[in-house]
């Protein structure tokens, strides 16, 4: 099947993420560097690197772990999603969009190349689920995951079926709209 491009408020900005991964990896390296030789007991370093990508992202940098990102994906991965803006909420999004969106968190598309989005494609799904948790009232991970019917058997939702979920729940609409 063949992705679809969804609008600009929608598609993950890969180009301003491009734009900040190499300054951003730089100094979660750097950060790690300055720990294992001096220490950071106090975490003034941490907080200096905290201000630092909150200015350069405008992302509340309390959800990412800067200091042990070798136990979780790795500071190649931290980097990219510090980098990536983040999901936004829209008022009018189209079934086609929401289509396609759950087809991506769904399926695993391989982009080949050595390009920055083959590097990190793989790693969108935070994105969209974040999208879809913005935007649609019914939106559990769960419904992305093997479930247990009445009877206790394994069952997966279709892609159809997710969005189908999604789409008659609603849209999460901002305060003021009817």
């Amino acid at each position: 099947m063949t992705e679809m491009k969804l609008r600009g408020e929608i598609e993950p900005n890969m180009e301003l993420a491009e734009k900040l991964y190499p300054e951003i990896l730089r100094s979660i390296l750097d950060y790690t560097k300055y720990c294992d030789e001096q220490g950071d007991k106090d975490n003034t370093e941490y907080k200096k690197l905290e201000k630092k990508f909150h200015d350069l992202t405008n992302k509340d940098m309390s959800v990412y772990n800067l200091r042990e990102w070798w136990e979780e994906e790795g500071a190649e991965v931290l980097a990219f999603r510090i980098a990536l803006p983040d999901a936004v909420k829209l008022p009018d999004i189209n079934r086609e969009e929401l289509n396609e969106i759950v087809r991506r968190v769904a399926t695993f598309d391989i982009v080949e190349g050595l390009s920055f989005k083959a590097q990190f494609n793989s790693h969108l799904d935070v994105y969209y689920h974040t999208f879809l948790k913005l935007n649609f009232k019914k939106y559990k991970p769960i419904i992305f995951q093997a479930q247990r019917d009445e009877n206790r058997k394994y069952f997966e939702y279709e892609m159809d079926e997710i969005s189908e979920l999604l789409w008659e729940g609603g849209m999460i609409k901002e305060e003021g709209q009817g």
